[in-house]
């Protein structure tokens, strides 16, 4: 049995006339709440097209030297896994990322997204070998040829020394640099240069051939004009530098202060005597020099490199004075006389009449080189750094020669011996005057 309920419907009437509402002392704006809209539903066509795209975008296929950007998904010792949204799954070799000794985990991780060259695709195992090397070199060939029209300044390292000169990697672009343009000397090894950053600039672009010319020397060229400048704009009497040597000669050496060679003569590299240069530096060294002297039309600098606070003839003059003796060395003979250091970089003369207290022929007949003396100091001229020593002032007048008369024969020994009664002995001063057992004339 059916239970019908039945709803009445109650009318209700309003009256014609409306009633009139209390006024408000205040007015209350109405905020209303936002309506929220339903999305739009999605036509099932469009639907179809998204997955269709899609499925189409999976199974696209890729081709040897096409461009592709993935997401990489796995790193393993040897390859780098990349899905690039293709049938095809990409690897690239962990050796491109390697080199130098980088790690692979320093340079890229899992999720990083990447984009590479096609190099080879495997449609049996459905693997495609990708090359982040080979895409960066295509991007950086506009780069080389815009610095080659605009002479702009590339950097790179030295891979390898190839016949004739060197290979450059300039952002994974071969360049070649002949040797000649290498910025070495003729003498130095291409090997040098390996695994060195260099600065060039690129002289020849041939994108059908591969072939990419630069040239090392170019940039040092320039670079060292710039530099040359900035020191003659600055250069002053006494300013120090911070150089290399660049060459020796019997004379000096020459130093680059920073585009500038200058020259340091061999009195001005060592306070002690010197021979040779060699003794002193080596090419190669790098120094601390003083400007001496310039001449800017000639540009010629002169250059010191002894420290000039170590002047030794200031330790000479307040260590020794005149009348005092010093223990000298011999170090050099001539035929006026002798050349002995009382101090390192401090010689005197001893003349060859003051060498001994009797007359002699030459001074290598009482001195020899490296002989060690005591010298009186006897003159110093301040002005032009000479020193005047005598080792015949510190001696007693040898005696003169023994004379014997005998049987109206007369001969001189060349030692003394007792005079007998009748003989006659006299003993003459180093000025000359005679002393000693004199004849009178009341004798």
């Amino acid at each position: 049995m059916t239970d019908e309920i039945k709803t009445e419907e109650t009318t209700v009437e309003v009256p014609e006339t409306p009633v009139e509402a209390p006024v408000a002392e205040a007015e209350v704006p109405t905020v209303e709440a936002p309506v929220e809209e339903a999305p739009a539903a999605v036509p099932a066509a469009d639907v179809e097209e998204t997955f269709d795209a899609m499925l189409e975008a999976s199974l696209k296929p890729v081709h040897n030297g096409d461009k592709v950007t993935g997401v990489v998904v796995a790193i393993s010792g040897t390859e780098i896994s990349v899905d690039i949204g293709a049938k095809y799954s990409g690897f690239i070799p962990t050796s491109e990322f390697t080199d130098d000794g980088v790690k692979v985990e320093d340079v890229i991780h899992v999720g990083d997204e990447i984009e590479a060259q096609v190099v080879r695709v495997n449609d049996v195992e459905g693997t495609a070998m990708l090359s982040k090397k080979r895409l960066d070199a295509v991007k950086h060939w506009a780069v080389i040829e815009a610095a080659q029209e605009s002479g702009e300044v590339v950097e790179g390292v030295v891979t390898e020394e190839n016949k004739g000169g060197v290979v450059v990697n300039v952002n994974g672009v071969r360049v070649f640099v002949p040797a000649s343009q290498s910025g070495l000397p003729k003498d130095r090894p291409m090997t040098e240069l390996v695994k060195q950053p260099v600065r060039l600039k690129i002289t020849e672009v041939n994108r059908g051939r591969k072939r990419v010319v630069g040239s090392i020397r170019a940039v040092q060229q320039k670079e060292r004009r710039e530099r040359a400048e900035k020191v003659w704009n600055e250069i002053e009497v006494g300013k120090q530098y911070h150089g290399t040597v660049k060459s020796l000669t019997s004379y000096g050496a020459f130093v680059d202060i920073g585009g500038i060679d200058g020259m340091a003569h061999v009195s001005e590299l060592s306070w002690s005597r010197i021979k040779s240069p060699a003794e002193v530096l080596s090419v190669g060294d790098e120094v601390d020099v003083y400007v001496i002297s310039f001449d800017a039309e000639k540009r010629r600098i002169s250059l010191g490199y002894k420290d000039p606070n170590g002047n030794p003839w200031d330790k000479f003059t307040s260590t020794y004075a005149v009348g005092d003796v010093a223990k000298v060395t011999v170090v050099k003979l001539m035929p006026f006389g002798a050349f002995a250091e009382v101090l390192p970089g401090v010689d005197g003369l001893i003349h060859i009449s003051q060498i001994a207290n009797r007359r002699i022929g030459k001074p290598d007949d009482v001195l020899s080189v490296g002989d060690v003396v005591d010298a009186k100091i006897t003159a110093v001229d301040e002005e032009k750094h000479k020193i005047s020593l005598s080792i015949r002032a510190l001696t007693q007048p040898e005696p003169a020669p023994a004379r014997k008369v005998e049987e109206e024969e007369v001969f001189y020994s060349d030692e003394p011996e007792a005079p007998e009664e009748d003989a006659l002995v006299y003993e003459v001063s180093a000025t000359g005057e005679a002393t000693g057992n004199i004849p009178t004339d009341a004798e």
